[in-house]
């Protein structure tokens, strides 16, 4: 026979369902974070990929049209052509601002490969797959998920592990499936934090509250990224990208084809 104070003592705490409830929105956010952030490297990794197949044939056909413009221009003298050209012209050398200069050369751990290449005038190499492999997801997405900051409330140990994201992040971004492992195994080595125990109902609600706050603002950048002409791109070929990125490159040649025929023949009239 139980007495009252062993029923008392078995009795859930008030604070019980409330604490559950905090715990699965962690884990539901951290969820949504991931999968964010691996459409985010997916989106930017593909953007830069895109740049760097098809840069080259966009300013070719920008070029070429510059010069169809000046021949037409220089063959009849009219304003309205001259104008055209210097239209045409000023699209290609446009006047970057410093962020443009920047964009594509460099990143926090210092110049792209491509850049050093093209300021000392070496070969530069063609573009490298930068998607992250499966593997590499399944790292990622473990020491997310294990080292995420919301998990703990002490806020140096939040830095130490917001310090050891940004790594994990830049890591993944690159596709480093060999560094992710390096990372797993230095977290794994490390102290494991004790479990955060709510003892407030006010904390708990506060809780929540930021929770919300932080998917709400989430779902702005996930909706950015969706609406952006790199996503649109991806979910026209999501099962073979880089195909869809040929085919496109296969078309610009094609128009620039057509553009040198266009020329040498305005030419050749002169």
């Amino acid at each position: 026979m139980t007495t009252p104070e062993a029923e008392q003592s078995q009795a859930p705490r008030p604070e019980e369902r409330l604490e559950q409830a905090v715990r699965a929105a962690e884990q539901a956010l951290i969820e949504y974070e991931i999968a964010v952030e691996t459409f985010r490297v997916e989106v930017e990794n593909f953007s830069r990929l895109h740049e760097q197949k098809l840069g080259p044939l966009y300013l070719r056909i920008e070029e070429l049209d510059a010069r169809i413009a000046e021949a037409k221009a220089a063959r009849t003298g009219d304003p309205e052509d001259i104008r055209a050209a210097e239209e045409a012209r000023a699209r290609v050398l446009p006047i970057p601002g410093v962020e443009e200069l920047l964009h594509g050369w460099m990143d926090g751990d210092g110049l792209f490969p491509e850049a050093v290449a093209m300021l000392t005038e070496q070969e530069v190499r063609p573009p490298q797959r930068v998607r992250p492999s499966e593997e590499a997801r399944r790292l990622y997405r473990e020491l997310a998920r294990k080292a995420h900051p919301d998990l703990v409330q002490d806020e140096a140990e939040q830095e130490r592990r917001e310090e050891f994201l940004s790594r994990v992040n830049a890591a993944y971004a690159r596709g480093d499936e060999a560094l992710l492992r390096e990372l797993a195994e230095e977290w794994a080595a490390g102290p494991v934090p004790p479990e955060r125990r709510p003892s407030r109902a006010e904390e708990l609600y506060a809780r929540l509250e930021w929770l919300s706050q932080r998917k709400e603002l989430l779902g702005l950048v996930a909706k950015e990224l969706e609406n952006g002409p790199i996503a649109g791109l991806l979910r026209l070929a999501p099962d073979d990208p880089d195909g869809l990125l040929d085919e496109i490159a296969e078309r610009l040649r094609k128009d620039v084809t057509e553009r040198e025929a266009e020329l040498a023949a305005l030419l050749t009239q002169e």
